[in-house]
C-alpha cells in the first residue's frame, strides 16, 4: 500500500482536480479505468473535497445504499421504533380449546426470530389457549403481493440472501445448515445439522473430508434443493477440509407459508399445546379478538444487525416500513422509494440521479452518485441521529464485515465503514478518522468486470487517511 500512502495527500484540495499520479497508478495496476472508478474523500469539518472523481457519475452501489435507506429510516421512523405483531382469534376459548382459528397478523418486523416467536407463542398460551381446533391463518395484507415475488439475483434462488420480504418474516425465513468434520470414526467423516432443526427439511449429506487448511472452504461444496409439499430435501456434495471447524451455510428453501406454520407447531409443541391444522394466508376478520401482541426491538438496534452484517430482506423491510408509516398500506417497493425518497428531500437531500428498487443493494438497478452519498454522510454526522447511524456501521478491523479488514494498529478500530459487493461492483462508504482526531467521509464506487481487485485500492485510500500522508 506504499504506492498511496506517499500519494494520497499530496492531492491539493480542488473538488475536480485529477487523481493523484499514485491512484491512477494503483487503479491501473488493478486493471480498473479511471472511468469505471468514483471516489470522494471529504473532510467533515471543511467544504472542499480532498479527492472528487467522477463524483457526480450514478454509480450501483451494491450493499451501500443500505446506509441511504437506514438514514432515511432513522429520520422517518426514528430510533426508537417499534414493530408490532399481533395474535388474534376468530372463536371461542373454553377449557383451552379454541374452537376457530389462531391468527397471525405481522407489519413487517425484519427481526422476529424464533426465539421471540417461543415468546410469543408462551404469551398466547398465558391467555388460555392449549389447543387449537382451527387453522393456523397468516394475515399479510400490510404489504402488497408483489412485494413477495421480485426475482432473484444471480441465478442463486436457494440463498438466504435472496429471500423476498414479508410481512410475518419468521427468522428471515432462512435455515443454517452447520458443516464440521468428525474424527470420531475412524475415518473422518462431514457431519451437517440444522440450526434450527425442522423435521420437514430432509439433509442427504454425500460430503467427503479432503486434506488441507480451511481456506476457501465453499469452493467444493456443492447443494441442491427439492421441494416438496411436506417441506424439501436439501442433498449437499463435495468436500470439506479436515481443518476446517464450525462452518455455516444460510439457505432459504421452504417457502413463507410453509416456514411459518412448521416453526409454530414444532414451538407449540414444545409448549406443551396441541394444533393439528393447516396454514392458509388471510385477512383478519373484523369481530376477530386480539390474543396478544408482540413488540420488536427498536430500530436502533434492528439497524445494528441490518448494516454489520448486510441483511438483504432486513434491509428491504425497513424501507417498506417507511412505507407504510407514510400511509400507503398495503405498500409496494415503488410506494416505499418515494417516501423514502420525500424524507430525505425534507433533509435537503435531492438527488435526481438515485434509483431505488428495493432499498438493500441487492439489484442491478439501483443508482446513487459518490457526491451525494457524501453529502448523506455529511448531512447524518450533522443530525440527531448520528450516533446511532455510526454505531450500525462495520467498525474496521474489529467486527461485523470489516472484522478481517486491517485488523492491526494503526488502522484497526479508525474506520465505520459499510461493503458493498456483486459481480461487477466493490464499493465502500462511511467515516474515517485520522491519528490527529480529523474525521472525513469516504465513498469509492467501483462498476467494472475487475471490481473485486479494488478492495487493495480502498484499503490503501483508508490507509492513508488514518496515517495522514
Amino acid at each position: 500500500m506504499r504506492w498511496l500512502l506517499s500519494g494520497l495527500f499530496l492531492c491539493v484540495s480542488l473538488a475536480h482536480a485529477a487523481l493523484p499520479a499514485s491512484l491512477q497508478e494503483a487503479l491501473t495496476k488493478a486493471q480498473l479505468p479511471a472511468e469505471s472508478v468514483a471516489i470522494v474523500i471529504q473532510p467533515l469539518d471543511g467544504n472542499v473535497p480532498l479527492i472528487s472523481h467522477n463524483a457526480s457519475k450514478p454509480m450501483n452501489p451494491a450493499s451501500v445504499m443500505k446506509v441511504v435507506t437506514t438514514y432515511a429510516a432513522l429520520e422517518a421512523l426514528t430510533p426508537a421504533y417499534r414493530w408490532k405483531t399481533e395474535v388474534y382469534r376468530n372463536g371461542p376459548v373454553s377449557q383451552g380449546v379454541l374452537d376457530g382459528d389462531i391468527i397471525l397478523k405481522g407489519y413487517g418486523d425484519p427481526s422476529l426470530n424464533v426465539a421471540e416467536f417461543w415468546q410469543l407463542l408462551q404469551q398466547v398460551q398465558q391467555q388460555g389457549i392449549r389447543q387449537i381446533k382451527g387453522n393456523l391463518i397468516l394475515d399479510t395484507s400490510v404489504y402488497a403481493p408483489e412485494v413477495s415475488q421480485r426475482p432473484v439475483l444471480d441465478d442463486e434462488p436457494w440463498r438466504a440472501y435472496n429471500a423476498n420480504p414479508n410481512a410475518l418474516l419468521i427468522n428471515g425465513r432462512h435455515t443454517s445448515f452447520r458443516f464440521g468434520v468428525s474424527t470420531t470414526s475412524i475415518k473422518p467423516a462431514v457431519n451437517i445439522a440444522q440450526e434450527f432443526e425442522l423435521s420437514q427439511i430432509s439433509i442427504v449429506n454425500l460430503m467427503q473430508v479432503r486434506k488441507g487448511a480451511c481456506g476457501d472452504w465453499r469452493s467444493d461444496l456443492r447443494y441442491a434443493v427439492s421441494p416438496t409439499a411436506e417441506g424439501a430435501t436439501v442433498t449437499f456434495s463435495g468436500t470439506l477440509p479436515e481443518q476446517c471447524d464450525e462452518r455455516y451455510l444460510e439457505l432459504s428453501v421452504l417457502n413463507d407459508t410453509q416456514y411459518t406454520l412448521f416453526t409454530f407447531g414444532k414451538l407449540w409443541a414444545q409448549l406443551g399445546g396441541q394444533f393439528n391444522g393447516q396454514a392458509a394466508t388471510g385477512v383478519t376478520p373484523p369481530n376477530a379478538n386480539l390474543v396478544t401482541t408482540w413488540w420488536s426491538a427498536p430500530l436502533d438496534a434492528v439497524i445494528r444487525d441490518l448494516n454489520k452484517w448486510s441483511n438483504n430482506v432486513m434491509a428491504r423491510q425497513v424501507m417498506l416500513t417507511i412505507g407504510l408509516e407514510a400511509g400507503l398500506a398495503p405498500v409496494d417497493e415503488n410506494a416505499a422509494a418515494l417516501a423514502l425518497k420525500n424524507t430525505l428531500r425534507m433533509r435537503g437531500l435531492s438527488f435526481p440521479e438515485l434509483v431505488l428498487e428495493n432499498g438493500s443493494g441487492l439489484s442491478r438497478n439501483e443508482r446513487i452518485s459518490a457526491e451525494h452519498l457524501a453529502q448523506l454522510l455529511v448531512t447524518a454526522y450533522q443530525r440527531p441521529v448520528m450516533p446511532v447511524l455510526m454505531a450500525s456501521l462495520p467498525i474496521l478491523g474489529l467486527d461485523g464485515t470489516l472484522k478481517k479488514r486491517l485488523p492491526e494498529p494503526p488502522s484497526q478500530g479508525m474506520a465505520y465503514l459499510k461493503t458493498g459487493s456483486l459481480e461487477g461492483v466493490s464499493s465502500i462508504a462511511g467515516y474515517v478518522q485520522d491519528r490527529q482526531g480529523k474525521r472525513y467521509v469516504l465513498v469509492m464506487m467501483v462498476n467494472h468486470p475487475h471490481a473485486s481487485a479494488a478492495r487493495a485500492v480502498q484499503d490503501g485510500l483508508i490507509k492513508g487517511i488514518v496515517e495522514g500522508r
